[in-house]
């Protein structure tokens, strides 16, 4: 396999290359290939209107991309456009593939994203990590990713890298889980735990889901506030299509924002965070659920149901997130809150109490509140998408493997 270079804190096209006459070639190979995946299919002539080079220049780039198994013709573009018609050009079915990850406290799941953005292989394994060994959680998640890669490579695939998602605070050398309270882990070096033939890039989950609302949601604003949850909560600030990872790169702990100062204790340390009002495990308990497998399938359904009591517990988690939300909406004025991950699915009872405490308690007009389309898929798209992105941005170095 291919490893990804080490650069776990991918925001978008365009990673600045050296300016030598071979950076410029690099620049202009990614714009080549950002264009034809943005727009494709698309002839050699009009990526050369929409990137402004010569059609002589981008035939070359083309040809280049074509050898490197990068790009591919599809025959004749389409009937109706005047003159001569040209070879209409996609990115590749077949080449590298980004492989994601996602440690998650109920779950583990792998899944492999060609060039053009189509999830070719998956697994999952169900069951809870809170509690077990670093050690033993990688283990399985290696035997996860295995799998899929050999599944992708049946077809036709190769791992380009490896991204992994995980419910913590991540270091800035991407590889080591400061601390994830969910799953009892501290200072743990997950990358050197996981596969040496393809070093992982680890990341805060709520970062590749905010990233994955950029990169993939239908009408993603530039600036919003993507907040996800499965036990615990987490949020991702984009600012002006960049994420916003703070000095340190914790920026986001939403779930341990205080709601109510003198409340309940909290893994973290802190008291009354607002996981112990909307996490998953506090709505199950307030609606007089046992936490277990799928919870959000159960209060979705028991809610949709009717039953007044999970209805309620909803209602109040929907309080808290939108106490919670208020202070960052104040300080940061997003175009948007997104709800992802397992808050997609219980938007509708969430949504009417969270929309009326931002609306109370905002300085400025209130902030409008959208459900990603993404669900619980989010950051562990967003995480084989920040690989595909790698290649993207410098398609010289992921060239056909011989």
């Amino acid at each position: 396999m291919t490893a990804l270079p080490h650069q776990p804190r991918p925001n978008g096209p365009g990673r600045r290359l050296p300016d030598t006459q071979q950076g410029m070639r690099r620049r202009n190979l990614s714009r080549v290939m950002y264009t034809v995946s943005a727009e494709g299919p698309l002839s050699r002539a009009a990526v050369a209107s929409h990137i402004g080079l010569t059609r002589a220049a981008v035939s070359t780039l083309v040809d280049e991309l074509i050898r490197a198994g990068l790009l591919e013709e599809l025959g004749p573009e389409r009937p109706g456009r005047v003159g001569r018609p040209g070879s209409a050009l996609a990115v590749s079915g077949h080449g590298p593939a980004g492989i994601g990850a996602e440690v998650g406290v109920d779950h583990l799941a792998v899944c492999a994203v060609d060039l053009r953005g189509s999830v070719r292989a998956r697994a999952v394994r169900h069951g809870t990590n809170r509690g077990r060994s670093a050690e033993r959680v990688a283990g399985e998640l290696t035997e996860l990713v295995h799998r899929v890669v050999a599944e992708a490579e049946r077809d036709g695939l190769w791992a380009a890298g490896l991204a992994v998602a995980v419910p913590g605070l991540v270091a800035g050398d991407g590889s080591t889980v400061v601390r994830a309270p969910n799953l009892d882990w501290q200072d743990t070096d997950l990358a050197a735990l996981l596969p040496s033939d393809l070093p992982p890039a680890v990341d805060n989950e709520a970062n590749f889901g905010g990233l994955a609302e950029l990169w993939l949601g239908p009408s993603a604003p530039r600036d919003f506030l993507h907040v996800s949850a499965e036990i615990g909560i987490g949020a991702a600030v984009v600012v002006d299509g960049r994420l916003l990872r703070g000095s340190r790169g914790f920026a986001g702990e939403l779930g341990h924002v205080p709601v109510w100062p003198e409340g309940p204790r909290c893994p973290c340390g802190g008291r009354g965070c607002l996981e112990q009002y909307a996490g998953e495990e506090a709505v199950l308990r307030a609606a007089g659920l046992q936490p277990g497998e799928d919870g959000v399938h159960l209060l979705s359904e028991r809610a949709a149901a009717g039953d007044q009591r999970v209805r309620n517990a909803l209602r109040e988690a929907g309080t808290a997130l939108g106490i919670a939300l208020t202070g960052a909406v104040n300080l940061l004025d997003p175009e948007s809150v997104v709800l992802g991950g397992a808050l997609a699915g219980l938007a509708p009872w969430l949504l009417p109490s969270l929309e009326g405490e931002l609306a109370r308690r905002t300085a400025g007009p209130a902030c409008p509140v959208t459900v990603s389309e993404l669900g619980s898929d989010g950051p562990l798209l967003g995480a084989a998408h920040s690989v595909v992105r790698h290649v993207l941005d410098d398609p010289a170095g992921f060239a056909r493997r011989p």
